[in-house]
């Protein structure tokens, strides 16, 4: 097969300038708003209360026992038939937010609980409360713990935001659809795009490392 090196050349940045301007922000927003959710799912798990236990529980295994693209499809397709229209972006960042809470929830709810019970006991023996304890001593550790996994779950979801160029997101793989399209170059195009996103997730998993260092001073030894 010939290679049109003109067509990867001039199609590069576009692509490139899908992922820092759709992809990138998508993830970031996603991962952000995940995390919060997965925080207070991981808390509700945790926590004595038997109903948002349960509550807890059974969104966590919602999330996980669905394909993201069924959910995706739900909140965009799905919802208008009830009178709920929401828009693209927004329908995408719903979506991969849920997700992401699902799974990451799981994560932090292990690293809290791989802290030592040590660590609470010394807690409350200087008088501090449950929620000070969490906050200065439990999720600091927890989330040196926790930096790999959900690490590995952003760079995922990079990853899975390709899903949403089928409700018409323009990110990273929208754009390679786009040029393809015009060009019927697809072969071409589809393997631009996945260099590109190996380029974005060997960064991230640059990011990762360095991160990783930096919260090692919280480990409790």
């Amino acid at each position: 097969m010939d290679v049109d090196w003109e067509l990867f050349l001039s199609s590069l940045w576009p692509i490139v300038q899908g992922g820092l301007t759709g992809t990138i922000p998508l993830s970031l927003a996603s991962f952000a708003l995940g995390l919060v959710l997965a925080l207070l799912v991981a808390l509700m798990r945790l926590g004595g209360s038997r109903i948002l236990a349960g509550a807890a529980r059974a969104y966590v295994s919602i999330i996980r026992g669905t394909p993201l693209l069924v959910q995706l499809f739900v909140i965009f397709y799905g919802l208008p038939s009830v009178g709920v229209v929401i828009d693209p972006w927004p329908s995408a960042i719903i979506a991969f937010s849920l997700n992401v809470g699902g799974y990451a929830a799981e994560v932090i709810r292990a690293a809290i609980l791989s802290v030592p019970k040590g660590q609470w006991e010394a807690a409350h023996t200087i008088g501090m409360s449950r929620r000070q304890a969490l906050q200065r001593i439990i999720l600091p550790q927890a989330a040196r713990v926790s930096v790999p996994p959900l690490s590995n779950t952003f760079i995922s979801l990079v990853k899975d935001t390709s899903l949403a160029s089928l409700i018409l997101v323009t990110e990273l793989f929208r754009q390679a659809q786009q040029i393809a399209a015009f060009s019927q170059e697809f072969m071409l195009l589809y393997v631009e795009a996945a260099l590109v996103y190996w380029v974005f997730c060997l960064a991230l998993s640059g990011g990762q490392s360095s991160l990783e260092r930096r919260l090692g001073r919280y480990v409790a030894h």
